[in-house]
């Protein structure tokens, strides 16, 4: 049987990766139901463009959690993401209580803080940054030889 730290350390970009994927994809879904009403939700307000919410919300939200499902420019967009909940938390929920349980904000702040790692961690070892990284590295050392 492998030792853990062996396989923490094999795992651990994997499941980065994973992680990266997974909720690039639901905030792609909060997106898509913003911009195109999709899945549709009784409660959505009409998208404008020029809006905060579901304006630029919206676009973040569709763009921003496409590219990191996708794992380009991961970093970048991971801290724009934070950051855009961060407000959202402080602009939506913090005035109503100070604990997220009761001002219904845990999922703002589980974005927030889940986008910072992966801003400070990266996209993981299943990522098109990762890759293009990689690919990049190859064509550099094979001009150097030349």
């Amino acid at each position: 049987m492998p030792e853990f730290a062996t396989l923490r350390l094999a795992w651990e970009p994997r499941v980065l990766g994973i992680l990266r994927i997974v909720v690039g994809l639901l905030y792609f879904e909060h997106g898509l139901n913003k911009v195109f009403d999709f899945p549709h939700l009784d409660r959505r307000a009409p998208y404008v463009l020029m809006t905060l919410v579901p304006g630029l919300a919206g676009l973040l939200e569709l763009v921003g959690g496409a590219l990191l499902a996708a794992g380009i420019w991961t970093r970048a967009v991971a801290f724009i993401l934070s950051g855009e909940m961060a407000v959202a938390y402080f602009m939506v929920y913090a005035a109503r209580s100070f604990f997220p349980l009761v001002n219904g904000g845990e999922t703002a702040t589980l974005y927030c803080f889940i986008f910072f790692y992966i801003f400070i961690a990266g996209g993981g070892s299943w990522s098109l940054d990762r890759l293009l990284a990689r690919s990049a590295s190859v064509g550099a050392a094979a001009g150097a030889r030349v």
